[in-house]
């Protein structure tokens, strides 16, 4: 594919968890509207805790491991979201940048809220485009919805429900170079989960399912389980993924995103761009994370 913006996820084994659309950040999110909790399939290690102490010195490993980064090349942007304390640790300059294929998300969600406002279900076709741009990233479903929904008026909508104030249309109208920044990207999931952002429950636990249930690889073959899945083992996870050549010259942009934790707890983005190789590039987003989080756990 031209792009190849993408998702991934690792192949072990799921376990239910819920997702409680109640449970709302006290920094990022606006109060939920009391919906029902949802059950989706993430996939699982164990429990995740952090306390306050364990925040501080991830806040200095962050820090540590873009500086590394930054000595090979990359550009690291970074940011998480304890939903349960509000507490957002974000390094990098936090400038916006193409989302490549995360911009997939805001595509299922304008489609699964005016199916929701008008109370009709999605039909057989559009229910398998949707997985299947979800779960292994393919560019053509994402094409056909952006271009019958109305481009970037998509984009528009999505960032006024979720008030991401920093996620901007694409300045060419292709979906893979809407705008956005890692801080908006956690506050997107955020919402989400919550149900702050106006999708209701069962369309985003779609969503969640179709995430959790995401490939080894994209649909056109490319290795998709570096940053969050490689990085954070040990822990239930999420992603939405995405990467694309050449952005700003010849880097690589690599993003990794997602629900991380038993309870959904956390939400993390990264973006990287580096004047590489694709592996190498893939590689440099996994070490950061692992540098971050060594034994493979928040």
């Amino acid at each position: 594919m031209r792009h190849r913006p993408s998702v991934a996820l690792a192949s072990i084994v799921s376990l239910t968890l819920g997702l409680l659309l109640g449970a709302s950040s006290s920094r990022l999110t606006a109060e939920s509207d009391g919906a029902p909790p949802v059950r989706v399939a993430l996939l699982t290690a164990g429990p995740s805790a952090a306390t306050s102490d364990s925040m501080t010195r991830l806040s200095a490993r962050a820090r540590k491991a873009t500086a590394d980064a930054a000595k090979k090349g990359a550009d690291i942007t970074f940011a998480l979201l304890d939903r349960e304390t509000g507490r957002l640790i974000s390094v990098g300059d936090n400038g916006p940048f193409p989302i490549a294929s995360v911009a997939k998300l805001f595509i299922a969600d304008d489609l699964l809220m005016r199916m929701a406002t008008s109370r009709r279900k999605l039909n057989s076709r559009d229910r398998g485009s949707l997985d299947v741009m979800l779960q292994s990233s393919a560019d053509f479903p994402a094409n056909d919805f952006w271009v019958r929904d109305g481009g970037s008026a998509i984009i528009s909508r999505v960032a006024a429900r979720y008030g991401l104030t920093t996620t901007t249309v694409p300045y060419d109208g292709n979906w893979w170079n809407t705008m956005s920044t890692t801080t908006d990207l956690v506050r997107y999931y955020d919402k989400l989960l919550d149900g702050a952002g106006g999708l209701p429950a069962p369309q985003s636990a779609l969503i969640l399912a179709d995430l959790a249930a995401s490939t080894p690889k994209g649909i056109d073959g490319y290795p998709q389980r570096f940053g969050i899945p490689d990085g954070l083992f040990a822990e239930p996870v999420a992603v939405k993924q995405g990467w694309m050549c050449c952005w700003d010259g010849p880097n690589q942009l690599h993003m990794s995103t997602g629900v991380i934790g038993a309870d959904s707890r956390y939400v993390i983005a990264i973006g990287s761009m580096q004047p590489v190789d694709e592996a190498t590039a893939r590689n440099t987003v996994t070490q950061v994370l692992r540098t971050m989080f060594p034994g493979g756990r928040i």
